[in-house]
């Protein structure tokens, strides 16, 4: 395991296997480790650690009780958990939240009460939103005077018709 997230590779192939474990350090007791909820489900269930009321229109920083080694040419996804948006009107700040690979600290995630009159309790423990791994693509920036046409051109928000 120390070889896998170490980045040891001894034939010159990517230091990270394809299906390398995600490391996760429990940072507090009552942490739950990341898990999906159903086999082969893309999303791995982040839970909070800290008890909040988000007040209508409010927001908050929920810690999770974890921090993760994304490992390297990847990028961990914070997103939102459906099942709690159309409950509660609960959605992300920012999300998609990113972790990038070298992040060691906490997860933590920035709730958004988008309801109008209901507050939204969160417990220790309930589901709050769900990390996804994904493959980078890293390529080298090259400033140049012209970019090739494209069908689509400079054409912003709303530029289809639609």
């Amino acid at each position: 395991m120390t070889e896998l997230l170490s980045g040891a590779a001894t034939d010159g192939a990517s230091a990270v296997p394809a299906h390398a474990p995600l490391a996760v350090k429990r940072l507090h007791p009552q942490a739950i480790l990341p898990r999906r909820a159903y086999q082969g489900d893309a999303g791995l269930d982040l839970h909070a650690t800290e008890a909040v009321t988000l007040e209508p229109g409010a927001r908050a920083s929920v810690g999770t009780g974890i921090a993760v080694a994304i490992p390297e040419g990847q990028g961990g996804l914070v997103l939102p958990r459906s099942g709690l948006a159309a409950r509660s009107g609960i959605a992300l700040v920012n999300a998609p939240g990113l972790i990038d690979a070298g992040y060691r600290g906490e997860i933590r995630v920035l709730l958004l009460n988008t309801d109008r009159e209901t507050p939204c309790e969160i417990a220790v423990g309930d589901r709050i939103a769900q990390l996804v791994l994904v493959k980078l693509e890293l390529p080298a920036t090259v400033e140049v005077d012209e970019l090739p046409a494209s069908e689509r051109g400079e054409g912003g928000f709303g530029s289809s018709g639609s």
